[in-house]
């Protein structure tokens, strides 16, 4: 069974990082799901995305998950096997394995503002 990204003719992304890999398995330009493999004790960046809220899904191990609240309060969060946890769009965060972790980093992207663009009034005729 070929993935969404072969069906269309993209090549799946597999990057190495320091603290692991990352994979692309999906994107639709709206959602995208990477299958990340981190190592013990492995962290990325503290880091923020504008318009993306980033959702972690824990596959096996144990991931902290560190966000950076209004006032710069750090919040730290351990989410284990079968658990989620979502950072909003705009908030600081970063993760470290806490054992090996196999897990699907879900990105979303958020509208914000007003979206329409009006060409006339709308209304009722008599």
């Amino acid at each position: 069974m070929l993935s969404q990204n072969e069906e269309r003719g993209d090549i799946a992304l597999k990057q190495g990082k320091v603290w692991g890999e990352t994979e692309e398995i999906f994107n639709d330009g709206i959602v995208s799901v990477n299958h990340l493999k981190i190592k013990k004790g492995g962290f990325c960046s503290e880091h923020r995305h504008k318009m993306k809220s980033n959702i972690f899904f824990i596959i096996s191990g144990n991931l902290k998950l560190s966000i950076w609240k209004e006032g710069d309060i750090k919040d730290d969060t351990v989410i284990w096997a079968g658990e989620s946890s979502e950072v909003p769009p705009g908030v600081f965060h970063s993760f470290k394995a806490l054992t090996d972790v196999e897990c699907l980093e879900i990105y979303e992207a958020k509208l914000r503002g007003e979206d329409i663009e009006r060409r006339t009034q709308g209304g009722k005729e008599e």
